[in-house]
This record gives C-alpha cells, sequence and structure tokens, in this order.
C-alpha cells in the first residue's frame, strides 16, 4: 500500500519537475537571445556554433531554472492530490502527510546534491566555455554584405562601393574601389564599368573581375612627390582581384585567458585564490605606507641651494616663514601647494587601488557561498511548495503558477538584495549569501506545521467565516439586524 502510494506521489512529481524545468529554461534562454540578439544577427555563424553558445548558456541558466521548477512543481503535485480528495483518502488510510512526502524530501536531498556538484564541478567548465565562446562570437565581424549605393569598408584595408546589383547577386556595375593597404590615403582608386563577385569555394577569399574600367594612382615613391604630384593613369579590359576573408571567419580564443576569472573556478580553487588576493591586499596596503607616502612625511626648508630635505625630528620652531623675503615666501608655499596636491593624488590612487582590491575579494566570496546556497535553496522552496500546495488544494498551471512566480520573484529579489550588499561590503558574505534561505526557512516550516495540522490556512469558506465572525463582534446589532431583513 505503501509503495504504491509512494510510486503514485513520485509519478506526480517528476513529469512537472521535469516540464517546469526545461520551460523556465527556455523562457531564461530566451531572454538571453534577446539580449545578444545584436551580436548574432548578420555574422555569418555557423548553427553549430549557435548551437553550443546556446547549450552552454542553457547550463549557466539551471541555478535559476533548478529551484523555480522545484517550488511550481511541488506545488502543482500536491495541489493536484488536494484537488481530486487523493490527499483526504490517503489521511484517511491513517497516512500522515510527512509520510506522503517522504519519497519527495528523498528525491529534493538527492537533487540537492546534484545541485551542489554541478555548482562546484560542472557549472565553472560551463561558465567558462560559455563567457570564451561569447566573447570570440561578439569580436567577429559582420558578414559581408556589401548594398548597392553605399561604401563598405568590412575589408580591412579597402573601401568598395558598387552602384547597382543584378538579381543573381553576382553580376554588378558602376564599381569603385579604393585600396587602403598601404595605409597612405586615398592614393590608389580603381573605377570600372560592371564586374562579377564571387566567392571561393571555401568562402576564404571572394574574387572580382572588373570589366572596362581604370585605375588611378598617384605616386608617393618619387622624388618631391608633395610638389611635383605625380599621377599614373591606366586602363583595363579585364581585371581580377583577389580579397581574403580569413578575418570573417571565427577565431576561437585561448580559454587560459579567462580561467582565473572567480566564475570559472570551484570551491578549492576559488579558496586559494582568496586567501592569495587577502595576503596581496594586506601587503598592498603595507607598501602603500612605506614606499608611496613615507616619503611625503618630511620638513623641506629652503636655503641657498634650494629646498632640501629636513627629517621630522630636526624640524625647526615658530614661524618657518618669518626668515624668508617676498620671493622666497611665494615660492615655498607654491612647493608647499604642489606637495600636498601630490599627496592628494596619491591617497585617491590608493583608496581606489585597495577598494578594486577589496571589491575583488568580495566577488570570490560571493562565488564561494553561491555554491552551496543553490542545493540549499532547492531544499528549502520544496518545502515551500509542497505544503502549500497540500493547503490551497489547487492543480494545473493556473493558481499554482501564480503563486510560484511570486513566491520566486520574492526569493529572487532577497537574493540578489543580499548579494549586491556583500559586493558592496554592506554585508558579510556569511549573512548576504544566506539572507534569502534564512528569510523563506520560517516560511517553510510554518507552512509544513499548517499543512501537518490540516489548517483552513487558505481556504476561502474559513476565511469568509471568520470575516464574519469579526464583522459581527464589531457591529453585533448592526448584523442582527440584517439577518431579520434577510429572513
Amino acid at each position: 500500500m505503501t509503495k504504491r502510494i509512494y510510486r503514485l506521489v513520485l509519478k506526480s512529481y517528476l513529469g512537472p519537475l521535469v516540464f517546469t524545468f526545461f520551460i523556465a529554461l527556455f523562457i531564461l534562454l530566451m531572454q538571453f537571445l534577446w539580449k545578444y540578439v545584436d551580436d548574432l544577427v548578420g555574422k555569418g555563424l555557423e548553427w553549430y556554433i549557435i548551437a553550443e553558445l546556446l547549450f552552454y548558456a542553457s547550463s549557466t541558466f539551471v541555478p535559476l531554472a533548478l529551484p523555480l521548477a522545484i517550488l511550481l512543481s511541488s506545488l502543482m503535485t500536491f495541489g493536484n492530490l488536494g484537488e481530486h480528495y487523493e490527499l483526504v483518502a490517503m489521511k484517511s488510510s491513517g497516512i500522515s502527510l510527512w509520510k506522503i512526502m517522504m519519497p519527495l524530501i528523498v528525491l529534493s536531498v538527492a537533487i540537492s546534491v546534484f545541485a551542489f556538484y554541478f555548482s562546484n564541478n560542472v557549472l565553472p567548465v560551463a561558465n567558462l566555455k560559455f563567457k570564451a565562446l561569447l566573447y570570440d562570437v561578439r569580436e567577429q565581424k559582420l558578414a559581408l554584405d556589401i548594398k548597392e549605393g553605399i561604401f563598405y569598408n568590412g575589408i580591412d584595408g579597402y573601401v568598395i562601393r558598387i552602384g547597382k546589383k543584378e538579381k543573381d547577386g553576382k553580376r554588378v556595375r558602376d564599381v569603385m574601389i579604393y585600396d587602403h593597404s598601404e595605409k597612405k590615403g586615398n592614393v590608389s582608386l580603381t573605377l570600372a564599368d560592371s564586374g562579377r563577385m564571387e566567392l571561393t569555394p571555401d568562402s576564404r577569399y571572394l574574387i572580382f573581375d572588373l570589366y572596362q574600367g581604370s585605375h588611378y594612382l598617384e605616386r608617393t615613391d618619387a622624388r618631391n612627390y608633395r610638389v611635383a604630384r605625380p599621377f599614373q593613369r591606366s586602363t583595363f579590359g579585364k581585371q581580377s582581384k583577389v580579397f581574403s576573408l580569413v578575418e570573417f571567419e571565427l577565431t576561437r580564443t585561448n580559454e587560459d585567458l579567462f580561467r582565473n576569472n572567480y566564475q570559472m573556478l570551484n570551491l578549492r580553487q576559488l579558496g586559494h585564490a582568496e586567501d592569495s588576493l587577502i595576503r596581496q591586499f594586506n601587503e598592498r596596503k603595507s607598501e602603500t605606507v612605506r614606499n608611496n607616502l613615507k616619503h611625503f612625511f618630511y620638513f623641506s626648508r629652503l636655503d641657498s641651494a634650494g629646498f632640501s630635505s629636513v627629517s621630522l625630528s630636526g624640524r625647526p620652531s615658530g614661524d618657518m616663514l618669518a626668515s624668508l623675503n617676498s620671493e622666497q615666501k611665494r615660492e615655498a608655499l607654491d612647493y608647499a601647494v604642489n606637495k600636498a596636491r601630490q599627496i592628494r593624488d596619491q591617497v585617491i590612487f590608493n583608496r581606489n587601488d585597495e577598494e578594486i582590491r577589496r571589491k575583488l575579494i568580495y566577488k570570490h566570496q560571493v562565488e564561494w557561498h553561491r555554491k552551496f546556497t543553490l542545493s540549499f535553496a532547492c531544499f528549502v522552496l520544496f518545502f515551500i511548495g509542497a505544503p502549500l500546495g497540500a493547503i490551497i488544494r489547487k492543480g494545473g498551471l493556473g493558481l499554482p503558477v501564480v503563486v510560484s512566480v511570486l513566491l520566486f520573484v520574492i526569493f529572487h529579489i532577497i537574493s540578489m538584495t543580499g548579494e549586491k550588499s556583500v559586493r558592496s561590503g554592506v554585508l558579510d558574505a556569511n549573512i548576504g549569501m544566506w539572507l534569502a534561505p534564512a528569510v523563506l526557512l520560517p516560511i517553510g516550516i510554518f507552512l509544513t506545521f499548517k499543512a501537518t495540522s490540516d489548517s483552513p490556512l487558505l481556504d476561502a469558506e474559513a476565511w469568509m467565516k471568520f470575516l464574519r465572525s469579526a464583522r459581527s463582534c464589531v457591529h453585533p446589532d448592526r448584523w442582527r439586524n440584517k439577518k431579520n431583513e434577510i429572513r
């Protein structure tokens, strides 16, 4: 009997879990495409490059999609069981809600363990592949697209203008080509009445066959060319030009350049990197005082040889400007102002440098704690969705979706607030990164207690009875008169 119930609950839960997970992943992927559509369109990327980019991008969205899927699927599962009175039948057979939830609790623990393994071992690799490939795609030049009447400078060293294209897209008329390959300006120009452009089979070269044209060249290799302005003009019946399109091919950047980023590290690497950054930060602070600022702490004395340094212990007493004439006073004040400005600039530079180093340490701490908060969030959100579904007793994609999205938005806002507070140094990472689970865990405990005790927490009829009784307590005579009028 119990095993059949466990199979029923698991079967009811796994379907919505997989469905909602991929739906959430798809929505996040569409958001990614909407954000980077300008960097992907018009670059002639192969389909497998786009597929690889989307695969790695979807892997990085798992930390967002998995908690939402667990919350929504658990709420839908127990909402369906409650709506079809299956929970009531199980409880009437003497099976408590805890026992009904037990297989899903075990499954949630397994999912939490998998989420930790994924965030510690798979996610850093996915981030590395995704960031490296996205960088290459964004740096990729737009595909060759020479339009009519527009100067095209996509090929390095050349500017091409075509007056008209025929319908086949190969035959062209009124061709103008500026050659800037020698970086001497507009000194070489080719004009042609017509031509034909065609790609080689491997798409690595563009062949331009020009007909009935002229080539104009300003000679810059002759003596006194700036004065004489020698000019060369030649005509041709047919001329072929070959343009290399190797630069239009996607160049893959070495992934080692991105490997030390905090998003590409696992727990052990993050701990080692954080220790190194803290040690470098402390060494930098001591070095700043010892080498950069220490030599400013002295007095300068003006004598016949100019300014000379005087140690703090040997500083003169009394009015230091009394023995100086007006010219020396002006010179001494200018010297002091310049020294003060140097100290101010040095202090500002050191302060900004320390702030950058401190924020980098905070980012490593955020990433370290994120490995644990993902798995813990999956566990907490299950204990919110399952009892809440048993209380509201509504399945399907209506009310459960609304409630799940609302709760997940609250969870995400609290998470982002805590994370930004840690990044800015307002909160410690041990507090800020665990703020959302700490807020939602008592809610999950409360809902679980209410569900196991069959509390009518979200029952509309129970709330109506409560409001009617409250109204009668506030205005008993008016409520009694209303009842008499109804009768």
